[in-house]
């Protein structure tokens, strides 16, 4: 792995290298102490500062992660030879990640669809043409064969698929509907985290629409402009109205661990085969609705 210093910012090696890889600070720490990283092709210690022009080279492999088949009880609200949209649960990771091989939604999909999946993001990944949180609960559309995710894949790169999320978020919002408009980028302090900077980001557009004001919250319909990690969440919190239960983004209280109440709740898009247009709804999950009337009845 290769990686260029191209700005200026002076920042300890391990630290720029956590902030512009996936590699965890202890991998990392290791991998210098042992001599496999190399800027500008010497040895140096993890405390060497960057500059502008370095040239970073990293000597990593990134561990093998074949996810393995496992039952799981899957909410399909469709499926044909080509595609299959889920319902997925709170808690759930979408695939296999460090800390997580088991028990995703790729090791569920695997016992029940085995190699009826498409291949086109290894065996990591099979099937999986984009993700929401664990802790986000909703809709994902998943591809049975390559073709079918290629189509699939498009719409969501050029954005002419349809996403409707709902959010329960703290504090009462005055405007019906607003535009948040601010570039997301890894958060230095916290590699795990991400948040609203100039530094090593990319542009973030959400839309927003009140549909129901609380004493407390308010309930709201949000479309995306780009398909950031994390990105309502921290647009959110970004706006001084952190979504309600995430114990990650907000600092207000937590209900229970039952996850963020964000519910992707819309999906629509063309068949990869037909050309025909879909569009599927699902319904907010207990969990959601729960701490929803707790704020009602405040």
């Amino acid at each position: 792995m290769k990686i260029e210093v191209n700005d200026d910012s002076l920042k300890r090696l391990d630290v720029f290298i956590s902030e512009n890889s996936d590699i965890s600070r202890s991998q990392i720490t290791k991998l210098i102490k042992d001599g496999h990283v190399l800027v500008n092709g010497k040895k140096v210690k993890t405390g060497y500062t960057t500059k502008m022009g370095d040239v970073i080279d990293i000597d990593y492999v990134k561990e093998e992660m074949v996810a393995k088949p496992e039952e799981m009880d899957l909410d399909i609200v469709y499926e044909d030879e080509d595609l299959l949209v889920v319902n997925k649960a709170n808690g759930v990771v979408v695939h296999p990640a460090p800390g997580n091989y088991s028990g995703t939604l790729v090791n569920g999909l695997l016992y029940h669809f085995k190699n009826n999946l498409s291949t086109i993001n290894g065996e990591e990944r099979p099937g999986i043409v984009h993700r929401i949180d664990a802790d986000t609960t909703g809709l994902l559309v998943i591809a049975k064969n390559d073709k079918a995710h290629e189509k699939l894949a498009e719409q969501f790169a050029n954005k002419s698929n349809h996403r409707v999320y709902y959010a329960l978020v703290w504090g009462v919002i005055e405007n019906d509907t607003g535009t948040i408009d601010a570039p997301i980028g890894r958060d230095s302090k916290d590699r795990k985290k991400m948040c609203v900077t100039d530094v090593n980001s990319k542009e973030a557009i959400t839309h927003f629409k009140v549909l129901e004001r609380y004493k407390n919250a308010t309930l709201l319909e949000l479309k995306l402009e780009t398909g950031r990690t994390h990105q309502i969440r921290v647009h959110m919190k970004y706006i001084g109205h952190p979504v309600v239960n995430d114990a990650v983004y907000s600092n207000k209280k937590v209900f229970d661990e039952t996850g963020q109440c964000l519910h992707a709740k819309e999906l629509g898009f063309i068949h990869p085969r037909t050309g025909k247009y879909m569009e599927f709804d699902s319904e907010l999950p207990e969990c959601f609705i729960n701490i929803q009337n707790i704020l009602k009845n405040e």
